[in-house]
């Protein structure tokens, strides 16, 4: 019988640094990790969808002087996000650990936690101040001005964390790094 895997979700607000978390922690992890990015499975999506009603509509309102974007999660999109869930727990049944890079809003943690029933997850909250989210977001160059603005009060609200870290103060690896001792990767 296959030993199930193990899964940390690292849940931020875009540009918060999950992904290079993952992939520190994928270099100092004692075992391999396979890092599954809600950003790949969304680049999934024809073009279309990509920037559309079906899938994900990114509204570019002005509030208090400052841009924000809303996102809309379209039929297609909720599919897409759902069935990713459940991708995780086939490849974690099959005995893969993962490091999975989300955003949760709404009622993504119940899902989660339905979906994944069973299996050991950790979860881990990655923060990071507004100010540092934004000129993140103004580096990358392929971030839409405004989308950390319209994150920031609806990611970490009444979640609940195994672990934070806090990437306006800690290097990528030193979050993997505080991520491995607290799981014992």
């Amino acid at each position: 019988m296959t030993r199930k895997g193990r899964i940390i979700i690292l849940n931020g607000i875009g540009s918060a640094g999950k992904s290079s978390i993952a992939k520190a922690l994928q270099q100092i992890a004692a075992t391999p990790w396979l890092h599954v990015a809600m950003d790949v499975f969304c680049e999934m999506l024809p073009l279309a969808l990509q920037d559309g009603p079906e899938g994900f509509a990114y509204e570019t309102r002005v509030e208090a002087g400052k841009p924000v974007v809303v996102i809309h999660e379209g039929p297609a999109g909720r599919r897409l996000i759902r069935g990713m869930r459940r991708a995780i727990r086939a490849l974690a049944e099959e005995g893969n650990d993962l490091i999975v890079d989300d955003v949760l809003m709404g009622d993504a943690r119940a899902d989660y936690e339905a979906v994944l029933a069973g299996l050991t997850v950790h979860w881990v909250g990655v923060m990071a101040p507004l100010e540092v989210l934004e000129e993140r977001e103004r580096a990358r160059g392929d971030r839409l001005i405004g989308t950390s603005r319209w994150q920031i009060d609806r990611v970490h609200a009444g979640q609940r964390y195994d672990l934070e870290v806090d990437t306006g103060r800690m290097t990528a690896m030193a979050c993997a790094e505080a991520i491995k001792r607290r799981f014992g990767l």
